[in-house]
Order: structure tokens, then C-alpha cells, then sequence
């Protein structure tokens, strides 16, 4: 599920990385610094800081949480002075995360066991904040922005020191509030970062989390990529014939509590699993047809009908488990799919663009991979990825990129811990796979290899 990470989470992971005194010396008093390593066999991103030495009073509870603020920004202002000079290349790797996050844990149960001497509300203000953005670490961990944009980084950083060099001088100069408020700034700063690393090859698949255990042993849950930050309405679709029952919860709490918030009945039957929701609407397949229904949630009525021409239905062409899974609609950063098989492209995979509108077939794409040796596909930047199973074992075995027409075998695994998957469909908002699992409701991260270019590429 999607969760907001914290740049206070970055900084304390830079913290834990260590530097590598053999190559830099930098004393404290100097400003602030940054190091990054190269790659680690993951791809994952790792900082390295040394903050600049503050002596800030201690004979009061104010000072000590100011204290731990200046030490906070301190880290932020050096990660970004080196990265700064690091970021001059193209992608790159870096080592050892796993062991930071670890050590992160580590450096967060010696904060439990010393918060008698802190302020208790403002750290706990603080630790909840890093909670609700986890989902940016990956991202952090992973890619580096361009030159500018760092830039722009250091200078807030050093606005930031000031304030708290002046706070030294002068205590209550500034209150808890709005260097609160700083730092939330530079988190929209770094969610607009991350707007920038949309498309990119799918490199791996870790998890699953377990979400929710519910339903029959086939079925559809989404949330709506389109949709805005603050809304994160989940549907709820069970079994993959002779229903016509969605149902739709506010958030992925009420989801998991299960307090619903609406239920839709809806005009047809559909047919599979392989529902979307996109821009406000569902859509699916007519049971018993090649029909695609645009169904909106708002005005609970079909706003547009098309039938599918030539694809198979009814288990003609379904995926390797069967359940009428035969056309599969799916969305991307790109836009709105169907992915099915016909007579005339002997029973292989083809894929076609459609308009969200009127469901028209803007473009088609026929590949040369049988759609019953299928377990299931989903789309990443236009980029078709399938599976060769949906038991055990399973793993993205094919992948086919509309934008060159070509193909090529590859061979991502991904753990199936319950056994059976009867949906797989990736969310582009979230960056995550979801999955209905053996009666799980389940989500997969996915992990993308992105080129950025800097200014010096121009």
C-alpha cells in the first residue's frame, strides 16, 4: 500500500551509512557534507553526511529538542552539499541499504530507550511524520534529481542552519512549529523529485504484503492511479463470474476494518478479474462477451460500450487458471490497455491502446507469446511484463515494449506466498502491484531502472 516517507528518515539512514575517512577529511566546523557510495546489487541508494559542529545549551528540555533538530538539519544540509557534487553522473547504484535500515532501527530504539530526556511530543510528532512517508525511501534510495534541483536543496538547507545558528544565540527565537514547517516544505519539494522518475524498465518484485485476507479464492481489488492524493478509495470486486456487486471503501484502513462506504450494483455481469479503475471509472468485461463497459462511479450509470473485435472470450484465450480471463484491461503512465488473444494472431497475445472516452483501439500490438502460457500481465511505461504461471515458481518471464515492438525473455522472480494469483495489475500512482492472492488481497513493490540526465548531459 502506498505510505509517504520522511526526509528525516534519509537523514538518519545517512547518519548510520558512516563515512570513509581514507578518501575525504572534513571537520565538522567546515559546513555541511555529503558522501554516496556506488551500487549495491539492488540498486538502492545510499548517503552518507557529517553535520557541522552546533553547541547548543542543554540546561532546559527546549534546548535538548532544539538540539536534536540542529543535528537533523545538519545531516539534510551535508547529504545534500555532497550529493550536489555526486549527482554530475548518470544513474547510479549504491551499497549496503539493507544494512542501513537495519542500523536505522537500531538508532530508533536507542532514541526509545533515551526519550525520557527528550521532549515526548515533539519526537513523537516527528517519528509519525517518518512513518507516513516511507514510500519515498525506495525512490531516494534508488535516484538521484539533477544538478539544480540539489541546488535549490542546498540552499534551503542552508536557510535552515541560520535559523537554528540564531536559535543557539537567542533560544525561543524560533519555535518548534515552524521549523516543523521547513521541513514539511522540503518534503513537497522532494515529492515534486519524485514526479520526475515516472517511466523506467522493471528490474524487480519484492514482497508481498498482506493487506487483507477475504473472498473467494479469485477476485479484484485497485485504487484509482488517477486519482488525487487525498483520495484513496479502494474497490472491491470478489469471485470472477455471476456477480455484479463492487464494493468501495474510503481508505486503505476502512478496506482492511472493512467499513464500507458505498456498494454499486452494476447493470451486466462481468466476466474475470482483470478489472480497472481508471480516472473515476470502472472498467470490465460483459460477461459472455468481448464488451468492454465504462461504468462511472459518480453518476452510476455505463457512460460508453465497445466490443473488443476479434478477441476471444468465455475461455477461449484466458490466462493459465482459466476464469474467463480472456481480455484484461489494465493502465499505466501512459494510459488505458486491453491485452487478449484472436483467431487471427493464432491465439498470441495482442495488446492495444485505447481511448478512456469512447474505448476506441487507438493502436494494436500482436506478439508471438501464446495468451493460455500466460499467468497473468501487467503494463509498466508501455511495456507489456508476463508471467509463465500463476502457482509456484511463477516469475515475469516475457516482456514487449510498444514503443520499439520488440520483445525479450527475462527472468523476474517474485514470491507467490499464497499459491494461486488470479490478479496481478500495476498501479502507476502507487508504484506497487496488486494482487489477489489465494483469497489474499496482497501488493508487490516494484523496483524500476531510471536514466536521468543532468545538466551536464545537455
Amino acid at each position: 500500500m502506498r505510505a509517504p516517507a520522511n526526509i528525516l528518515n534519509l537523514l538518519l539512514l545517512s547518519l548510520l551509512a558512516g563515512l570513509d575517512p581514507s578518501k575525504t577529511q572534513i571537520s565538522p566546523k567546515e559546513g555541511w557534507q555529503v558522501y554516496s557510495s556506488a551500487q549495491d546489487p539492488d540498486g538502492r541508494c545510499i548517503c552518507t553526511v557529517v553535520a557541522p559542529e552546533q553547541n547548543l545549551c542543554s540546561r532546559d528540555a527546549k534546548s535538548r529538542q532544539l538540539r536534536q533538530l540542529l543535528e537533523k538539519v545538519q545531516n539534510m544540509s551535508q547529504s545534500i552539499e555532497v550529493l550536489n557534487l555526486r549527482t554530475q553522473r548518470d544513474f547510479q547504484y549504491v551499497l549496503k541499504m539493507e544494512t542501513q535500515m537495519k542500523g536505522l532501527k537500531a538508532k530508533f530504539r536507542q532514541i526509545e530507550d533515551d526519550r525520557k530526556t527528550l521532549m515526548t511530543k515533539h519526537f513523537q510528532e516527528l517519528k509519525e511524520k517518518m512513518d507516513e512517508l516511507l514510500p519515498l525511501i525506495p525512490v531516494l534510495e534508488q535516484y538521484k534529481t539533477d544538478a539544480k534541483l540539489i541546488t535549490q536543496f542546498k540552499e534551503e538547507i542552508r536557510n535552515l542552519s541560520t535559523v537554528l545558528t540564531g536559535i543557539q544565540e537567542e533560544i525561543g527565537a524560533y519555535d518548534y512549529e515552524e521549523l516543523h514547517q521547513r521541513v514539511l516544505s522540503l518534503e513537497t519539494r522532494l515529492r515534486d523529485c519524485m514526479k520526475k522518475l515516472t517511466c523506467g524498465k522493471l528490474m524487480k518484485i519484492t514482497g508481498p504484503i498482506t493487506v487483507k485476507i477475504s473472498g473467494t479464492r479469485f477476485g479484484a481489488w485497485m485504487t484509482d492511479p488517477l486519482a488525487s492524493e487525498k483520495n484513496n478509495r479502494v474497490w472491491y470486486m470478489d469471485s470472477y463470474t455471476n456477480n455484479k456487486i463492487v464494493r468501495e471503501y474510503k481508505s486503505i484502513a476502512d478496506f482492511v476494518s472493512g467499513a464500507e462506504s458505498r456498494t454499486y450494483n452494476l447493470p451486466f455481469k462481468w466476466a474475470g478479474t482483470n478489472h480497472v479503475v481508471y480516472n473515476g471509472s470502472l472498467y470490465f468485461n460483459k460477461y459472455q462477451s468481448n464488451i468492454i463497459i465504462k461504468y462511472s462511479f459518480d453518476s452510476g450509470r455505463v457512460l460508453a460500450q465497445r466490443s473488443l473485435e476479434y478477441a476471444g472470450f468465455h475461455n477461449v484465450y484466458p490466462y493459465t487458471w482459466g476464469g474467463f480471463s480472456d481480455i484484461d484491461l489494465m493502465a499505466d503512465e501512459i494510459g488505458l490497455w486491453a491485452v487478449y488473444a484472436t483467431n487471427q494472431n493464432a491465439g498470441n497475445i495482442v495488446i492495444s491502446q485505447l481511448n478512456q472516452d469512447t474505448l476506441e483501439v487507438l493502436k494494436s500490438w500482436s506478439t508471438g507469446y501464446p495468451k493460455r502460457s500466460a499467468g497473468e500481465s501487467f503494463m509498466i511505461c508501455g511495456t507489456l511484463y508476463v508471467t509463465n504461471s500463476h502457482l509456484t515458481g511463477a516469475k515475469v518471464y516475457y516482456s514487449y515494449s510498444t514503443k520499439t515492438s520488440t520483445y525479450e525473455y527475462t527472468d523476474i522472480p517474485f514470491h507467490n506466498q499464497y499459491f494461486h494469483i488470479s490478479m496481478l495489475d500495476y498501479n502507476a500512482r502507487d508504484r506497487a502491484l496488486y494482487a489477489w492472492n489465494n483469497g489474499h488481497q496482497v501488493l508487490f513493490n516494484v523496483t524500476l531502472f531510471h536514466v536521468i540526465k543532468t545538466e551536464d548531459d545537455t
